[in-house]
């Protein structure tokens, strides 16, 4: 494989970081007091859950989501964070790849009816699957330094 300036390995220790940059913001931008004490954020989801077209999404959601929607909103928002920081210093990175793909999966199913919220939930499950099989852990990262996953 010929790269620029990095090489193959390092462009995707590159596209890993990013994407886990991506999962801190993702945090860093939630209203956690509004997660964790108003329940804005699983309130939102369970609006956008009623409405949905697939009837598995809303019976899912009630079934989950509703009964313990305090634990999911910590669940979700410290999830973001776990991804972020894992991709980052590439710690666990397979574990926080396919968790990171499920988790927006999950996100792209229920919010189907949003084009901007799709294309991202896409691209940031498409980058998990690249560096997933690419094993983007073999460079630059903790994985790599402790032996882990090689």
């Amino acid at each position: 494989m010929q790269t620029i300036w990095l090489s193959g390995a390092e462009w995707l220790a590159v596209l890993r970081i990013g994407l886990g940059l991506w999962w801190l913001e993702s945090w860093r931008h939630k209203d956690r007091k509004g997660w964790f004490e108003r329940g804005t954020g699983i309130a939102w989801a369970a609006d956008v859950a009623g409405k949905h077209r697939w009837g598995v999404v809303r019976t899912g959601f009630r079934r989950v989501v509703e009964p313990r929607p305090k634990l999911i909103a910590y669940v979700v928002v410290y999830a973001e964070l776990a991804l972020g920081m894992g991709l980052v210093t590439g710690f666990l990175t397979p574990v926080a790849l396919i968790a990171g793909l499920l988790l927006n999966l999950l996100y792209l199913v229920l919010m189907i009816h949003d084009w901007a919220e799709q294309g991202q939930n896409a691209m940031m499950a498409l980058i998990s699957l690249v560096a997933l099989f690419a094993m983007a852990w073999q460079t630059w990262s903790l994985d790599a330094a402790f032996g882990l996953f090689l």
